[in-house]
Parts: structure tokens; sequence; C-alpha cells
């Protein structure tokens, strides 16, 4: 009788996968056999010649045959990994994306760069991923996390829960800036982080067929330009920012000018940058506040 082991399982899904074009194929079948195996995605390479029962391989057969017509393999299994920690997720919010992480870095090397407690907000928080990794990996941080959408809301609180970090951020529901009040909540912030919806119209239906048809549109789509969310952040960004503060967003990529422009015409930034990602995309926008008073535009 054949053996299956694990290594000739995983093998095995990840050429399935590949096949049917589900990507990224090896990671999407670590996430599935470790799931079905009850063990973390490392282990499955310190068990390779591990022997795998039938009951398991049936379970691991399903699962593989939906993932296989396009439903996301963290829905499947109800969580993900993000900044090597281990998060819930269900189609009440969006899959944070490997490219998010590079936001969450760029953001952890601005807050410690600073002395004192930090304060931080996270718009568009959705599963919570963004705050909860810079809370992870920067323990004098203070964050208030807002989202419109209240369920999405309710998985970030399990992940705050999970990572132990409920002393430290703040859930609120409302749009962007909203349902932070000043004073109340906290002054201004030190940093502004933010990976809105920023799909446009025409776009949308050229996304993958996985994304496109699971994960909640109010995440995606904004507007006919995608920069519908962009607009509203920067009419608002100087009231809740500190001079010398940060804003750092995620963009789509090809729209780092774009919002570069916009965040030129709110007049309180003395640097902006556009970051690539590894894929040569644009990806991340810094812009860092003036550490005075913004100057009078008096141009016609």
């Amino acid at each position: 009788m054949e053996q299956w082991t694990i290594q000739k399982l995983l093998n095995w899904v990840t050429d399935y996968f590949t096949e049917k074009g589900i990507e990224p194929a090896r990671f999407s079948a670590e996430l599935l056999l470790g799931d079905v195996l009850g063990i973390r995605r490392i282990e499955l390479y310190t068990q390779f010649d591990t022997v795998v029962s039938e009951e398991v391989r049936d379970k691991l057969r399903e699962l593989v045959k939906r993932a296989g017509q396009n439903e996301p393999v963290q829905y499947l299994i109800g969580k993900t990994e993000f900044y090597s920690l281990e998060l819930e997720i269900t189609p009440d919010c969006l899959i944070p994306r490997p490219e998010t992480e590079l936001l969450v870095e760029r953001a952890i090397e601005f807050l410690r760069q600073r002395s004192g407690e930090q304060f931080v907000c996270d718009l568009c928080t959705g599963s919570g991923c963004i705050a909860t990794a810079i809370a992870k990996n920067f323990v004098t941080g203070k964050i208030i996390a807002t989202d419109i959408s209240d369920s999405a809301l309710k998985i970030a609180a399990k992940n705050i829960e999970k990572h132990q970090l409920g002393g430290r951020v703040k859930l609120l529901c409302g749009d962007l800036f909203d349902p932070v009040v000043p004073q109340l909540d906290s002054g201004k912030f030190d940093l502004i982080v933010c990976n809105p919806p920023y799909v446009s119209d025409s776009e949308f239906e050229t996304l993958d067929k996985n994304v496109r048809d699971y994960e909640p549109k109010e995440a995606l789509l904004a507007g006919v330009d995608g920069l519908d969310v962009y607009k509203r952040i920067c009419e608002k960004v100087d009231d809740f920012l500190k001079p010398d503060g940060a804003l750092i967003m995620e963009t789509g990529y090809r729209q780092g000018q774009a919002v570069r422009e916009l965040l030129e015409q709110v007049n309180c930034f003395t640097e902006i940058t556009v970051e690539k990602d590894l894929s040569n995309n644009d990806r991340i926008v810094t812009a860092k506040k003036k550490s005075g008073p913004p100057k009078l535009d008096i141009s016609p």
C-alpha cells in the first residue's frame, strides 16, 4: 500500500495548486496541511517522514478541492500568518498580504527613533493585523484602531485578545477619524497608519476570482480612481497628527505619485516618499509632518 507522508502530501498539494493557479502555492499548501494535522507550518518540515492517516487525508482532500475552486485558504481554515503572528480571519475582513508587512516594518522603524510613549492611529484596521503587529513589536506604543465594519472589528478584537494586547490597543467603530474623540481618546497622534481600500471600479473586475468573489468589497473598492479614501484622509490628517509625526499608508501598485500629489496639497508635510515593494510596484507612501505650523498657501 502507498504510504502518504507529510512530505509527499505537501508536494502533491503544492503541485495541484500550481496547476490551478492558486498563489502562493507552497504557502497555501503548508497552511492547509498544517491545519488538518494540528501543527505549525515549521513542524511540517521536522516531521517530513510521518505517515498521514486516511481520515486526515480525506479532510485535506475536501479543503484542497474547495481551494482549487478559488475559495481562499485563509477563510477555509479561519486563520493566517502576518508578521510572524497567527491571526484569526473570516470573510468579514480582508486577508492580510505579505506586502502590508512593509508598512508595519516602516511604522516600527519610525516609532523606535522616538522617545517616550507613542500614540498611534490605525485607520481601516480590518482584522487588526497592522495594529496587532505594531503593538506586539513596539511595547511603548498605544494604538487606537478604527474601522467602519463592526463585523471586522469583532475579528480584530479576537486577535487583540489572542496576543494579550487589550491594554494597549483600543478598537473604535466608525469611518476613518470620525470615532476618535480628541482629548478623550488621545491628543494628536505621533503616527497614523492605514491600508485603505484602493481598488478602482474598473480594476475590481480584473481582480483574481478568489479576491473578487470572496473578500469584502467595502475593504477593496474606493471609487472611480481608487483614491476616494486617500482624499478623505488628507482632508483631516493635519488635525490629528502631531508636529514631527508621520502618516504611512499602503497604496495600489500604480498609485504612489497620485497619493503623493494629494499629500502635497495638504501643505503640512516636509518630506513625502514613495517606496516600492519587492515586485517593484508602488507600495508605501510616508509623509512626515513639519515641526511647526504649516505655512499659509497664498498661491492663486
